[in-house]
């Protein structure tokens, strides 16, 4: 625990509104007008001519780029900690930007899908050339990073991976990866949970297992009904339970990895409902989006940036660090230089580990 007493310049936070054209009619009706947050460091100076390296924060599920300007007790918010980080030398000044990426099933994981959005094209189709546009920045990719932890971290890793044109470096604080331990693990509770929403309600007594289990769709992935009461369910709430928070989790995490227009709400479950029996097929495409899966792929593009930096602490409740050591091996093997760093802590209120990243970052990316 610090005492809050900042010192010296804070520089300037501007929110600004930007209209999407890639999120209008959006599959899930969110907003297309969002907040967009852009912190100046105290160099930037509106008269002068210096340009600047841009950091583009990724905020993990259940939150939203301005979330990271909010006052926090004893620690530092991201402006807070990029202007303290600046003034103690350990880094340059550079443009951060906090875009809003959240959305009715909690949030994505800044790839594109037809069943939430195309979130990758807004970040670098839209919301990169508006910042460069606008602001006095090193308008190149060698110059331009993001950085994130959680789904953040997993998109931050994933855009170096498939947009590397856009970006130059990347930092994923605790991001997901190997899918078999991340998410299979609480799959048995979100099928609990849905099963509330289960039409018709259970009664006591003889049970027919496999006619249950072969109900329309069931053993293909798809929604029996069940998916959509439990979203009609929550989205009337203003304060979620614990389970409905992962249970949501895991139904946004089917959107992004395995969508299809055909199905109902878009998309489709690697488990059957009733059952909880797996899918192969479906937890097949979900492995396909898995970074550990991804590195042999796009090795060109990682070998291109200018830094790849991962970390986690190996306390994490959602077992992370398994998959982080799997992905710094498989781009170790394929000759990918990075950092890969562990501490000692879980997956909750980790944003002091960037003290690490950030000045990471400004060293891979500045002029």
């Amino acid at each position: 625990m610090a005492l809050k007493r900042p010192k010296g310049p804070a520089g300037t936070l501007l929110v600004l509104e930007h209209s999407s054209k890639i999120l209008k009619d959006n599959p899930l009706r969110d907003p297309h007008v969002r907040k967009l947050g852009v912190w100046l460091p105290p160099q930037y100076d509106e008269g002068g001519k210096r340009r600047f390296p841009v950091l583009y924060d990724l905020v993990g599920f259940t939150g939203s780029g301005l979330a990271h300007a909010n006052w926090r007790p004893f620690g530092d918010n991201v402006p807070e900690r990029a202007a303290r980080l600046i003034r103690e030398g350990k880094m340059g000044p550079a443009i951060i930007v906090l875009p809003d990426c959240f959305t009715a099933l909690g949030g994505n994981q800044y790839v594109n899908s037809s069943a939430i959005g195309d979130y990758a094209d807004y970040l670098t189709r839209e919301i990169v050339p508006f910042v460069d546009r606008e602001f006095r920045t090193l308008a190149a990719r060698e110059h331009r990073g993001c950085f994130g932890k959680s789904s953040g971290g997993y998109g931050a890793i994933l855009h170096g991976m498939k947009y590397a044109r856009t970006w130059g470096a990347v930092a994923d604080h605790s991001g997901d990866a190997y899918f078999d331990f991340v998410y299979w693990h609480d799959w048995p509770n979100t099928l609990n949970e849905l099963a509330k929403h289960r039409l018709p309600k259970r009664k006591p007594g003889a049970y027919d297992a496999r006619r249950e289990a072969g109900r329309k769709g069931l053993a293909e992935g798809k929604d029996d009904g069940r998916i959509r009461r439990f979203l009609a369910h929550v989205w009337k709430k203003e304060k979620l339970a614990m389970k409905e928070t992962l249970c949501i989790m895991n139904v946004c995490m089917a959107a992004t990895y395995d969508p299809d227009p055909k199905a109902p709400l878009g998309f489709r479950v690697p488990f059957n409902l009733e059952s909880g029996e797996a899918i192969e097929e479906r937890w097949r495409n979900w492995r396909r989006h898995d970074p550990i899966n991804l590195v042999a792929r796009y090795r060109g593009n990682l070998k291109s940036l200018s830094g790849i930096y991962i970390d986690c602490g190996w306390r994490d409740q959602y077992h992370i660090q398994y998959g982080s050591r799997i992905l710094s091996e498989r781009l170790a093997a394929a000759g990918i230089r990075h950092r890969y760093e562990e501490f000692d802590d879980d997956h909750s209120d980790v944003d002091y580990r960037m003290d690490r990243s950030l000045p990471f970052l400004y060293k891979a990316l500045k002029p």
